[in-house]
């Protein structure tokens, strides 16, 4: 099973890293060893919804790094320490975990900086709905205990390339197996998201802002606003104007609050501003809302 652990967020190296620049580049050293398996040698991955994977013994120097590329990357390491970097922090990945890296976001993994050996398997899955609950929660690592079952069956699967085609789909099929009984928990990073919204529902007098938000979730913002959007159907900023609208229309019921003071409430220094993102959401003034509230 896939566990997400407190203790693996203590490798974190730098929390207030910010890389901005990405590059698509590969180097290995001469001492790496590597082994592909692709579609064209497992034609069974594709059933599976495997793009391709590979085995990898790396020693001395090793670096990907990708803008963007177009399936998600799952990396297990069995032994040694790499290195990954997102957008907003470094963190080592250790034996015994894997790392998630969703589609379409930059990241960059390398041999890590207290270790010059790193053994992995590193497997990239085809973007589809089945890997859904896998890769919601964002870039991540996180403890799993299977790396040594997957590296065994992909070195199985590697001796079938030209051998037996219901040998290499059994040996896929328990690969996929042991993907699809991760379990579904909240991630720490879906708990952080709820408990700073949370936190943000009591204080909407603040200046909040998206990057201010995902600085609280030690998320960058495009896992934040995919994590919202995962979690209530909004972008950030969409929740924000639904928050403060909503206790908007609250406070509205009470002749003694002015509009003004409601505004103020809830983050608005201009009475103005506020009045036209009320009439944007709700369709009439604040007033004229207020009119209606009594009219009933």
């Amino acid at each position: 099973m896939l566990e997400s652990k407190q203790n693996l967020f203590e490798s974190v190296i730098d929390q207030d890293h910010i890389k901005t620049q990405w590059q698509d580049q590969v180097f290995l050293s001469d001492e790496c060893r590597e082994r592909f398996l692709g579609l064209t040698e497992i034609p069974e991955f594709e059933s599976m919804g495997f793009f391709m994977a590979g085995m990898a013994d790396l020693v001395d120097g090793y670096i990907v790094e990708r803008e963007s590329v177009a399936v998600h990357t799952l990396l297990f390491t069995l032994k040694g320490e790499g290195l990954l970097t997102l957008a907003d922090q470094r963190q080592t990945i250790p034996a015994n975990s894997l790392v998630i890296l969703p589609a379409d976001m930059p990241f960059r993994f390398e041999l890590g900086e207290n270790s010059n050996k790193w053994k992995m398997v590193w497997l990239l899955l085809s973007p589809s709905d089945k890997w859904h609950s896998i890769i919601e929660s964002g870039q991540r690592v996180v403890q799993f205990h299977h790396c040594e079952q997957v590296w065994s069956l992909m070195s199985l699967l590697h001796h079938e390339i030209s051998g037996r085609a219901s040998y290499r789909k059994l040996l896929s099929s328990e690969i996929s197996r042991l993907l699809n009984k991760v379990e579904v928990s909240p991630s720490n990073s879906s708990m952080r998201v709820r408990s700073v919204w949370n936190l943000i529902e009591s204080q909407l007098h603040l200046s909040w802002s998206v990057k201010k938000i995902s600085q609280q979730c030690f998320l960058s913002e495009e896992q934040l606003n995919r994590l919202s959007k995962s979690l209530f159907g909004q972008t950030p900023q969409e929740r924000l104007i639904h928050l403060r609208m909503e206790k908007a229309a609250e406070l509205l019921h009470h002749q003694e609050w002015s509009i003004t003071m409601i505004a103020q409430r809830l983050g608005y220094k201009d009475p103005y501003a506020f009045s036209h993102r009320f009439k944007r959401y709700f369709g009439v003034s604040p007033r004229a809302y207020r009119k209606q509230l009594a009219a009933r």
